[in-house]
This record gives C-alpha cells, sequence and structure tokens, in this order.
C-alpha cells in the first residue's frame, strides 16, 4: 500500500543504522541470528513433539535391556498378549498397553522373513537359530532379542558358497510404513473436513492457494528485477519469515504462556502469510539490486551504504505495514480474550510481525549485502580480465574494474540462466529424494500420539489399535523353560521382513548409507559433536577472513592511489586550495607574501580526512588540486638551470619532487622524454600539465599556456595505458540526442556527437517517422571479428599444403584449441584462405564478448601462428605481418563487404503513406525511384564498394564519437546497402550492414563521459549472463540510427526534385511568391503540412521538406 504518513520515513532511520551495521558484518549477523533460531526451534519441536517419544519411565527401563533401536522397533510392532502360560486365547492390545504390560511380562519378538530369490539359479537360504515355522521362502523365527536376525545374518555375509541377501525395506523405515502413515494422516484430515463447514472448508483452501501464488511470486517478482537468477534470495527471504515463526513461537509459549495448538498454524498461517506477503522484502532487495546496477562502486559508495539506502526508502513502508497489521491482531486479542485459541493465535502474529521487522533489518539485510558484495567481486575481477585481455595496462584494467558501472558476466555456460536453474532443480530434487528415500520412522512411528495431540485428543487414549493383524495358526502355546515362571507373555509381530539377493549396486548403496549411519552416529558422541562445533566456529572465522580480504581486492587501487597522493601532499610545502588556484592568470597578478600564504594553508587546507575522501571520491579532481597548487607556487620562484636541477636530483630527491618548471626544463632539454612523464611524476594530470608547458616552448606554441585547449577536470588515469599517449588535454565535442526511437519494440534515446549542424535534427524526424509505422525490427546475421595474418614458405607447395590443411576440420580443430586457450571471451569460429604465390593470408574470425577485440584476437593469432611452428610441423613458416590487410581493417575491402565483419545487422520499418508525406514532406514512390537512381544505381556507377547509400557514415561517426567506439572504423562499419520498396501504399525501408564493428567495454569505453552514453542505452559493460549480447545490442541501435539518417535525407532530397516537377507541370497556378530556402528553420523538419489537395499547397509541401536537402 503506498505510504500515508511521511513520518514513518525519518522512524525507518535508526532502521537504516541497524541494516547498515548488518551489511557491513554479514556473516556475524546470519550466523548469530540461525543460532538463536536453532535453540529456540529445538525448545518449540520439543514443546510441540514430545509425543513422538516414550514416556521416560518406559524410555530408562528399555534402554536397560537394550539400545535406542529396540524403541523403534517396539512401536512398529503389533502386540499380543496372554496373561499366563496356560491362557489360551491371546488378546491383541494398543500400544500403550504393551508399555504398561512390558515390564511384567515374559517378552518375544516374533520375525516374519519373506526370501524373494528373483533370478538366482539356485538361492540358499540363510538357517537362524529359534526358527519355528519354515515354509518354502518363508521364516518365522521366535526370539527374545529384536535383533537376534541381523546378528545370525552377519555369519553369512562374505561366505563365498552362500548366497548374499538383503533387506528390501528397512524396519521402521520403509515405503509401506511411510504409506501407512500417509494414509491415516489423510484419513484424519478427511474426518475433519467432514466435520467442518463447507464455507470454512473453501476459505482455507483459497488462503492456500494464495499462499503459493505469494510464494511463487516472490521468486517471479526478484527474477524480473535482475538478469541474473536471484533463487537463493527468494529462498533467504522465506527463512527470514521462517525464523521469525520459530522466534515468536518459542517467545509466545516459554515466555509469555499462551499456546497455539498445531491445528490453529495450520488454519492460520496461510492467513497471515497471505495478509503480510513479501512484498516489503522484495522492494527492499530489488531497491538494493538496482542501486548496485546505477552506482559505481568506490570505497565511498559500499554495499553496506547501499543497503543503508534501500531500507531508508523502503522502510517507512516497511514499518507502516507492519504497525497497521500489529494494531489490528493487538486489538483482536484484546477483544477476543475470551476466546483462548484465537487470542493465542493474535499474540503469536504480533510477535511474528515484531520479529519479522527486526530480522529484516538485521539478517536479510546481511542476505542481501552479501548478494551485492558477491556482485561486486565478480564484476570487478570480469571486468578487469576482459579488460587486460583488450590490451589495456592492469594499472588502468584495475582502476577502471573497481569504479566502473558494469554488470557481472561469466563465459561459463555452465553458469547460464537455464542450467544454473536446472542445476537448482536437480539439488532440490536430489535432496527431497535422499531424505525421502531414507526416511526414519523411528521419531515418528508412534504417528497415533501426534495425530492426537493434532486433534487435542487425550494423550492416553487407548481404544486405537494399528491395523489389526492376527498370529500365526502354527503359534502354540509357549511353555517357559523354567516351569516356575508364570508370567504374562507378549509376543511382538514385527512388520514383514523383505529380502533379495544382493547385486553389486546393492553393495553400494548398503556401503554409503552405512557411512552415512556411522556418522550420523559419530556426530552424536560428545567428544565429536564439539569438535564439529569449533569446527563450525573456524569455517565462519575464516569466511569472514575471505571477505573482508575480498574487499581489500575491490578497493586495493584506490588505496594505493590515497597512499600516494597523501605522501605527495605531504612534500608539497604549501597547498592553496583549488578555488584560488583555479586561474594561472589571477595567479600571476596576485601577489601574496609567505605568511599571507601560510595562513591562508591553515585557513582553507582541509583536514587530512577530508583530503582522502576527495582523492577517493575523485582521483584526478585530487592529482588536479595538487598540480594547480604546485603551478601557482612555482610563479613567483625564479627556474633552475639543467645543471642545479642535477645536483638536485643527486642529493637523493625524485623528479616528482620537483617544481613543475624544473621538471618542464628537463623535458625541453631532452633529459627526460614527454611519454615518461606519467611514470616519473605518478600523478597524471601533472603530467599532462608539465607536457604543456614543454610543448609550449619545443612547439613554439603559447596556446598551450592557455586553456584554450582544456585539460583540467578529467580522469586521466582511465586514459593512461588505455586510450592515448603523450596526453595534452581533451577536445570537447557537443553531443544531441535522437529518439526515442523504437526497436524491436524497446524505446532507445541514441546519443550524436557532431559539429554538422541539422544532422540530429534530421534524424530526429527519421525517427519520428520509424515510429509512426511501429518502430524498427532487426536481425543480427553474423557476429564475428577477424583479423588476417600473412605468411610465407620456401615453396608453393608448402604453401598450398598448408592451406589444405587449414581448411580440413582437422586443421580447423587444432588451431581452434590452440587459439581458445588464451582467452576466457574470444572463441574462434571460422578459418578462410587465400594464396597468392608462396604467400598464405588466414583470415581468424572470433567472437569477442562485448569488447570489439582486436588486441584480443590478435593475442590469440600470435599463439597459434607460433604452434603452428612449434607444435603443428609447419616449422619451415615464416610470419610476415600478423595483420596482412586481409582482415581488413580500417580499409575499403570487398570481403568485408561479402563476408562481414564485426555484427552483421539488418534492420527494417514500415512507414505509413501518410507520415511520408506529412512529417517528410514526400511520396512513397519518389522516395523508391530516388533510392534506385542515387543509392543503387549511382553508387554502381562510381564503382562503390560497400557505398549504396546517402550517408550512413555521417550517423554511424556521430554515435561512435559520442559511445567511445572506434571512429576509424567507420570505413568498413558505413558499409551499408539501403533498399526502399511500395506496399499498399507505404513505404519499407531497409538498411543491411555486415561490418558493424563496436564493442562495450574496452577502447574509449572506459572513458566516464562514453561510458555514461552507454548507460543511456543501457548497454555499458559486459553482460552479466550472455556475453556478447551488449554488443549485439549497440550494433543494431546503430544501424537503426542510419536508417533514421537515411530516411530522412532520401526524404528531403525527393522533395527537391518533385519541387521542380512540379514547377514544370503546373506553371499556370505558380504560387505569388517563393520564400528564401535558406531562409526555413531547422525547426520546419518535423514541422506537420496540411493535407490540402491543391497542387499549390503540394509545392508548398515539398518546397517545406526540400530544406532538410539543403540543411544536411
Amino acid at each position: 500500500m503506498p505510504l500515508i504518513f511521511k513520518g514513518f520515513n525519518r522512524m525507518a532511520k535508526p532502521f537504516a543504522v541497524t541494516a547498515q551495521f548488518s551489511a557491513k558484518h554479514p556473516i556475524h549477523v546470519i550466523l548469530s541470528v540461525l543460532f538463536v533460531t536453532t535453540v529456540a526451534y529445538l525448545s518449540v519441536i520439543q514443546y510441540y513433539f514430545n509425543g513422538f517419544q516414550f514416556t521416560t519411565t518406559l524410555e530408562n527401563q528399555v534402554s536397560d535391556l537394550t539400545d535406542y533401536e529396540f524403541s523403534n522397533i517396539f512401536q512398529t510392532c503389533t502386540h499380543f498378549y496372554k496373561e499366563s502360560p496356560r491362557a489360551q486365547e491371546w488378546t491383541q492390545i494398543s500400544l500403550t498397553q504393551a508399555k504398561e504390560n512390558f515390564p511384567e511380562s515374559n517378552h518375544f519378538f516374533l520375525h516374519k522373513l519373506r526370501f524373494d530369490p528373483k533370478d538366482a539359479v539356485t538361492p540358499i537360504l540363510p538357517t537362524f537359530n529359534n526358527t519355528i515355522y519354515d515354509n518354502n521362502n518363508t521364516k518365522y523365527v521366535l526370539d527374545q532379542n529384536p535383533g537376534a536376525v541381523n546378528e545370525q545374518f552377519k555369519y553369512h555375509k562374505g561366505v563365498a558358497h552362500l548366497t548374499q541377501w538383503r533387506e528390501i525395506n528397512h524396519q521402521g523405515s520403509n515405503w509401506f510404513d511411510l504409506a501407512r502413515i500417509v494414509t491415516n494422516l489423510y484419513e484424519l484430515g478427511t474426518n475433519h473436513i467432514n466435520e467442518a463447514d463447507s464455507f470454512d472448508i473453501i476459505i482455507i483452501s483459497m488462503a492456500y492457494v494464495t499462499m503459493v501464488y505469494t510464494i511463487f511470486n516472490l521468486f517471479v517478482k526478484l527474477n524480473q528485477e535482475s538478469e541474473q537468477s536471484n533463487y537463493w534470495l527468494g529462498i533467504s527471504t522465506i527463512v527470514n519469515s521462517g525464523c521469525s515463526l520459530v522466534l515468536s513461537l518459542y517467545v509466545t509459549q516459554c515466555y509469555l504462556n499462551r499456546t497455539v495448538p498445531i491445528l490453529s498454524l495450520v488454519e492460520g498461517l496461510p492467513f497471515l502469510i497471505v495478509i503480510l506477503g513479501f512484498k516489503n522484502q522484495i522492494k527492499l532487495a530489488t531497491n538494493a539490486l538496482k542501486k548496485i546496477e546505477k552506482i559505481s562502486i568506490s570505497k565511498k559508495i559500499t554495499p553496506d551504504r547501499i543497503v543503508h539506502d534501500a531500507m531508508l526508502e523502503e522502510g517507512g513502508r516497511l514499518i507502516q505495514d507492519n504497525l497497521l497489521c500489529l494494531i489490528a491482531f493487538t486489538g483482536c486479542s484484546i477483544y477476543a480474550k475470551n476466546l483462548s485459541i484465537l487470542s493465542n493465535f493474535c499474540i503469536l502474529s504480533v510477535m511474528i510481525l515484531i520479529f519479522e521487522v527486526f530480522l529484516t533489518c538485521t539478517f536479510y539485510s546481511a542476505i542481501i549485502s552479501l548478494k551485492l558484495e558477491i556482485k561486486v567481486i565478480h564484476r570487478s575481477t570480469i571486468i578487469k580480465q576482459t579488460l587486460e585481455e583488450d590490451g589495456v595496462i592492469p594499472m588502468t584494467a584495475e582502476t577502471i574494474s573497481n569504479a566502473k558501472e558494469n554488470k557481472s558476466t561469466n563465459n561459463i555456460w555452465l553458469l547460464s540462466p537455464t542450467s544454473l536453474a536446472f542445476g537448482k532443480l536437480i539439488l532440490v530434487g536430489g535432496f527431497l529424494f535422499i531424505h525421502i528415500y531414507n526416511f526414519g520412522l523411528g521419531s515418528f512411528s508412534n504417528y497415533q500420539n501426534f495425530v492426537d495431540y493434532i486433534m487435542n485428543y487425550s494423550s492416553d487414549n487407548d481404544t486405537f489399535i494399528t491395523h489389526p493383524k492376527t498370529l500365526p495358526k502354527f503359534i502354540k502355546l509357549i511353555n517357559n523353560s523354567d516351569n516356575s515362571d508364570r508370567r504374562p507373555i507378549l509376543i511382538s509381530l514385527i512388520p514383514t521382513q523383505y529380502y533379495e539377493p544382493t547385486k553389486k549396486i546393492h553393495e553400494i548403496e548398503d556401503f554409503i548409507c552405512d557411512l552415512l549411519r556411522y556418522v550420523s552416529k559419530a556426530i552424536r558422541d560428545r567428544f565429536i559433536s564439539k569438535l564439529v562445533f569449533f569446527a563450525l566456529i573456524i569455517s565462519a572465522s575464516i569466511n569472514i577472513y575471505l571477505l573482508h580480504a575480498a574487499r581489500i581486492h575491490i578497493n586495493y587501487t584506490a588505496d594505493d592511489l590515497v597512499r600516494k597522493k597523501d605522501s605527495l601532499l605531504k612534500k608539497i610545502r604549501e597547498v592553496p586550495s583549488l578555488a584560488g588556484a583555479s586561474s594561472s592568470k589571477n595567479t600571476k597578478n596576485d601577489k601574496i607574501t609567505k605568511k599571507q600564504k601560510n595562513n591562508k594553508n591553515k585557513s582553507q587546507t582541509p583536514p587530512k580526512s577530508a583530503n582522502k575522501s576527495a582523492i577517493t571520491s575523485n582521483p584526478s579532481q585530487s592529482s588536479l588540486s595538487s598540480t594547480t597548487s604546485s603551478e601557482s607556487d612555482e610563479n613567483s620562484k625564479p627556474s633552475h638551470t639543467v645543471e642545479e636541477i642535477e645536483e638536485i636530483l643527486k642529493t637523493g630527491s625524485e623528479i616528482k619532487d620537483l617544481q613543475n618548471k624544473d621538471v618542464a626544463t628537463l623535458v625541453i632539454n631532452n633529459k627526460l622524454p614527454l611519454y615518461a612523464l606519467e611514470k616519473k611524476l605518478g600523478d597524471t594530470t601533472r603530467a599532462v600539465l608539465v607536457r604543456r608547458k614543454a610543448l609550449a616552448v619545443l612547439a613554439d606554441s603559447p596556446v598551450l599556456s592557455t586553456e584554450r585547449l582544456p585539460y583540467k577536470h578529467y580522469d586521466y588515469d582511465r586514459v593512461f595505458g588505455a586510450c592515448c599517449e603523450n596526453v595534452i588535454g581533451y577536445m570537447p565535442l557537443p553531443v544531441g540526442v535522437i529518439g526515442p526511437l523504437v526497436i524491436d519494440g524497446v524505446p532507445y534515446h541514441i546519443p550524436m556527437a557532431t559539429t554538422e549542424g541539422c544532422l540530429v535534427a534530421s534524424a530526429m524526424r527519421g525517427c519520428k517517422a520509424i515510429n509512426s509505422g511501429g518502430g524498427a525490427v532487426t536481425v543480427l546475421t553474423k557476429d564475428g571479428m577477424t583479423r588476417g595474418p600473412c605468411v610465407r614458405f620456401p615453396s608453393l607447395a608448402r604453401s598450398g599444403a598448408c592451406k589444405i590443411w587449414l581448411d580440413s576440420v582437422e586443421g580447423q580443430e587444432r588451431i581452434k584449441k590452440a587459439f581458445n586457450s588464451t582467452s576466457r571471451f574470444a572463441r574462434l569460429q571460422h578459418i578462410q584462405t587465400a594464396l597468392a604465390g608462396d604467400l598464405l593470408f588466414i583470415r581468424f574470425r572470433t567472437t569477442t564478448g562485448d569488447a570489439m577485440g582486436m588486441n584480443m584476437i590478435s593475442k590469440g593469432v600470435e599463439f597459434s601462428l607460433k604452434q603452428m611452428v612449434e607444435e603443428l610441423g609447419w616449422e619451415d613458416m615464416e610470419v610476415v605481418s600478423v595483420s596482412g590487410n586481409y582482415c581488413t581493417d580500417k580499409k575499403p575491402a570487398a570481403i568485408n563487404w561479402i563476408e562481414g565483419r564485426g555484427k552483421s545487422v539488418v534492420a527494417e520499418a514500415t512507414i505509413p503513406g501518410d507520415v511520408v508525406r506529412n512529417v517528410l514532406k514526400s511520396d512513397v514512390a519518389a522516395l523508391v525511384e530516388l533510392n534506385i537512381s542515387k543509392n543503387l544505381i549511382g553508387s554502381a556507377m562510381a564503382g562503390s564498394v560497400g557505398g549504396f547509400n546517402a550517408h550512413a557514415a555521417n550517423l554511424l561517426t556521430a554515435v561512435y564519437l559520442a559511445l567511445g567506439q572506434d571512429p576509424a572504423q567507420n570505413v568498413e562499419s558505413s558499409n551499408c546497402i539501403t533498399l526502399m520498396r511500395e506496399i499498399d501504399g507505404d513505404l519499407r525501408i531497409s538498411v543491411s550492414m555486415p561490418c558493424i564493428e563496436v564493442g562495450t567495454i574496452g577502447g574509449g569505453t572506459v572513458l566516464e563521459p562514453q561510458g555514461a552514453m552507454l548507460d543511456l542505452l543501457g548497454v555499458r559493460g559486459p553482460h552479466p549472463t550472455s556475453p556478447g549480447s551488449n554488443a549485439r545490442q549497440l550494433a543494431k541501435i546503430i544501424a537503426c540510427a542510419v536508417m533514421a539518417g537515411e530516411l530522412s535525407l532520401c526524404a528531403a532530397l525527393a522533395a527537391g526534385h518533385l519541387v521542380q516537377s512540379h514547377m514544370t507541370h503546373n506553371r499556370a497556378k505558380k504560387p505569388e511568391s517563393t520564400p528564401t530556402l535558406t531562409n526555413q528553420t531547422a525547426s520546419s523538419v518535423t514541422n506537420v503540412a496540411s493535407n490540402a489537395s491543391t497542387p499549390v499547397n503540394d509545392i508548398e509541401r515539398l518546397k517545406e521538406g526540400a530544406v532538410t536537402c539543403i540543411k544536411s
């Protein structure tokens, strides 16, 4: 329900603090809650199910005779009693009566053993002492020891000439007893239903159905909010509610002395679950999961902070819902105080609500924190590995992986959503099967007591006799060997035991069961149980340690950067504020005395903790502060000569301890190379400033001393080793946006970085027209980046032999195995070869996940060629070039147009005829004619390769620049053929682009502005479950943007042609004045003209559409 009173949000603050504490120490909190719940659970179980055990007196008497198994066997038997040895009649008695008569009776167990020889040719039946009857394959054994039969079976085991037998159903834990219990419970339940009102039955049945739906909906909602499986998060939600129930039962019964019968729980809990539901836990979990996807994970924004913020936002509704229910149940308890069962259940519900809120803030928050921690660790590792494979240096890759806003991915098929769901289903099914198969009925054998307790019957009800049986007719009067023993006789008829010849699989099964039984008994030992308990503590401690170690791994780079910046700040004598040093021009004009500067430092320098926080949140900002401070500090100081600087360095000082002027002097005098400034100074922003100072002198370019080329407020840590070298600043580009453009039913706002006026406006008009027809539809036909090395052999024969081998199945498989071993993401698809003399060209086509992947492929190609020389028998092969222009990269080539490179995408849209006339200001037939004449015939006349379009490169390059793609690859990526045809008066347009080369990780995508634009499209970084899906989706978006641009420009060109046609054929109706086309504004692109039928209005409409032709 919506939040009624906003004050509940303020009340949520202490709960948010509690949730944050629990999220900081998740393992401590989880284990503590589970330990307390376990203790409460044992008390609750003992309270409810004590009817399962013998009474204390009889249990002691039995234990004096035999072991614990004796009691289990005794409960499964049918008992017959004779008051004296001379009595003629046997009387069947109940279990309770048997317990009472047991101490004074002469007690015997009657075993009925049935042997099924099955396929055994000549089975040899075992012999038993005290066998009183033998009928073919059935034996009856009468003995006072219930384990006598098993003891005699041991003598037969291992004897070679004897048939080895195996019991099919173990006494006390067989399917027949299980079926018997289920049947009786079913009968009792049926009786209870028959006694109830029909309306009550309908209500309770609907409650159970709704409860199942609520639990099912829990898993559906959690999985809808994330592309990864949240199965265990759903299980944790149920465990959280289960812990609330157990703790509430414990408090209600042990402290409040309010008894709630099991029948009340069975009838009432479904209603309570339906009323409370899991909506608050779902909202809390999904809120946190969304935040982790949207917020960069750094030291300043950790999982515990995310849980805190999520609880602040959702805690108010949690408190409100539970408080309203609490008031209702409290009032009901007071009102119905005379109805003890209802009143007690309401009090239990109140306790459940209290514990539900408490555990949601502690236990459940800790679970969510662990989920977030795992996502962050996994994401960080995957991104770092991907970037390193794509050629980014490890330091930069780690920096990006610790701050980049990405989703985790995995290239292992076993971790796909389908495989995970299937594996979890097998796990749960196996768990249930094992427990049902090994279902121990010993503790449940006295099920009548359990049923009596549920039905509030008296525990001493003796009227019920379980499945009456009769003693076999051959049983005669049993006379004691001691005639003086005149005690009553009690015979316990054990259920029939079935045996079959043992097979090999049975021996394995028995070994496993015996091992599990032995382990189970061993755990009950006083010493071993304590050992297991201490092992659990040690395991929990190790897990806590590993969790902290993983956190250290995530933030290692940020911590290292903090240490470097702190040491740099200590060595700088004066650190003015950033505000005072924001302009180098102002610092030159302002003369500040040393005393004034010291005072300024004291008043404006932030404390150390504040500096650390700033450095952590934005390293480049901190480095900029120190750099500009040093710059302003140097203006009043004289620069040193090269000799003086060398003397300073000889004293033990490092280059990074020098002033910027002195470092620039070293560069100018060739004592320090330009490219080494980042490594020597340890500060990328300061290196940019020093390089600008040096180049201003070396290149005689005073412009670099100004800020016409900006360099401040930029994260150069991401650039270093990844995007550019010898950096002197950055080039701002205006970024526009088109859309929303509906692509495959999903709207996208597409960014474009361009300096060409009207390009964005024209594409925007195309988006509007495409959306009017229902949006664009795309198909990806191929996905594979290529690299084509050139190799040479001593002779044409050897080159030809290698080509044949590479084209064979064996060659393909051997090279694929070598190539795939170099990367977790690159997977070789196919090898294509071509021969030119003794030169052999090999075109590797491979998937690269979500990276564009040229560096990744190059590494795999180099290793594959090395394996060919060293391992695969081509020792005489010479590698001419890793890239032999057979790829082909950044050059127009027919092989790219025919075979494809990168992502091959076809996009299509249908534009209604009235939209073509009113929005595009053109005509369907004219557009089709223009496309054929211009894009097809005209390009063919020019001998174009892949250039059968109007201006695909225009749109593609603008999108590439905005999204951090390689703009040089627009040469092949803009290969496109645009087709148009008329269908029932509407326009069908399609673009086919076989060579879109894009990636959503690596390259320019590591820069924050470009990454932010990928976030706008929702395709940043590696896809969490399907590697390569983000890059493929980006290729589809680019193809649709190109189609929008093609549509708009062709419409403008067609309108310009039709203006002249109408002017020729309608001279008599020529309008009085023609407005100058150049005076039309760009906004006319999106205006909708009136549907006039006169030629004059048609001419005006076409003139208006022709504006786009001129502007574009």
